[in-house]
């Protein structure tokens, strides 16, 4: 049972101002109805951080410790299989950088933004019982997911660098996976849209365009339950205005990262993941490392 069970993972552990830059395989596979998961995780970032070009900030380096907990659900829509999921991070945050041409450090740690999302697969994953899963082969499937992103966290308008963001986000995915053997080849598209903050550093509003990004994995499954997988992410756009002003902050980066998933036994599993930036036009060349845990139960397991 171990085996037909280790696909639904969610991916946790990116830093919230930069959860548009999610890299998760098999965010569209299919599970049992009724199925529950609790995720808890650690992640670790390191690298640069990007500013926009109206903020006197250079050279930033910031180190981030994150620490997730979220929940999902897997319920039945139109005859196929959906899930609701929400994540609540925990982040610390350290880091130097030049301001107005002095050196600065800052330390906070909090609440992140929390995250809510709802996912449906549209085509290929039939709405299932745990006793009808066993006999579940993928083929092709496609899904959809909105996730939204709201501002829960402490804030700070005369800092810098802050956990939360001030602001509403929205994503809106869709995404395709096609399993050929033990192999399983997924791809998917996303847009997330920004509201604006209104009182972002020195009291200024803050405005930030779409920012489009585009996944791939190619992920093998082995026949133990193990799976893992090769990643890669690029997303563009993003740019920034300050009071009317456009930035000169537009993103065009990839990132490339693995992920390897393992059953513990029935009802628990636990994925490593990491990545780093191999290409970025505005400097945020992150390294992220991060492992997760994850229980799951219901649906008659």
């Amino acid at each position: 049972m171990a085996l037909l069970l280790t696909g639904t993972v969610l991916a946790v552990g990116t830093i919230s101002a930069a959860y548009a830059q999610d890299i998760e395989p098999r965010a569209y596979s299919n599970a049992p109805i009724g199925m529950n998961f609790l995720i808890a995780g650690y992640a670790y970032t390191q690298g640069a951080v990007p500013f926009g070009a109206s903020l006197p900030v250079k050279n930033a380096q910031l180190d981030t410790s994150n620490a997730v907990l979220a929940y999902a659900r897997v319920f039945e829509l139109w005859g196929q299989s959906g899930k609701f999921d929400a994540i609540v991070p925990y982040s610390w945050y350290s880091g130097t950088a030049e301001v107005a041409g002095q050196p600065a450090e800052r330390i906070v740690n909090g609440l992140a933004d929390s995250r809510f999302r709802v996912s449906l697969n549209l085509y290929g994953a039939p709405a299932l019982s745990l006793k009808e899963f066993r006999d579940f082969e993928q083929d092709l499937i496609v899904g959809a997911s909105l996730q939204v992103s709201a501002p829960t966290s402490q804030y700070d308008s005369s800092r810098v660098v802050n956990i939360g963001t001030n602001r509403w986000s929205f994503k809106p995915e869709l995404g395709i996976s096609q399993a050929l053997g033990q192999w399983t080849m997924e791809m998917q598209g996303a847009a997330t849209f920004f509201t604006d903050n209104k009182d972002f550093f020195g009291g200024n509003t803050r405005s930030q365009a779409p920012l489009y990004s585009l996944q791939g994995h190619v992920i093998y499954g082995f026949r133990s339950g193990i799976w893992a997988s090769l990643d890669a992410t690029y997303f563009a756009g993003g740019r920034t205005t300050l009071n009317g002003t456009l930035s000169n902050d537009l993103q065009q980066n990839w990132r490339l990262g693995g992920t390897l998933a393992f059953p513990v036994d029935v009802h628990n599993s636990v994925k490593l993941y990491a990545s780093s930036g191999v290409s970025a036009r505005t400097g945020n060349n992150y390294d992220l490392i991060g492992i997760a845990w994850q229980y799951r139960w219901g649906a008659g397991l």
